[in-house]
């Protein structure tokens, strides 16, 4: 599984890479997660506002920051 978590290294990105390090665990899943720091590589995902979560290469979310349940639940879902 490839995570990306797309933004310019602001407080909110940080703590969705976090929250996404903890759902890992919490989820017993292995991923590699890669920091999209590039504004034209954040740009080419067609998100208006950061911070995004990609999850295989789908926008699971941009803008906000997600619970943890949620981060979990699209984890399980991308596993199959």
């Amino acid at each position: 599984m490839e995570i990306k978590i797309l933004g310019t290294g602001c407080p909110k990105c940080k703590r969705l890479e976090e929250l996404t390090r903890e759902a890992l665990a919490e989820a017993g899943i292995n991923a590699v997660i890669t920091k999209v720091t590039d504004v034209n590589a954040i740009m080419a995902y067609q998100i208006m506002s950061t911070p995004g979560l990609v999850i295989n290469e789908q926008v699971k979310s941009a803008g906000r920051l997600p619970r943890k349940d949620e981060i979990i639940a699209w984890l399980k879902e991308s596993q199959g």
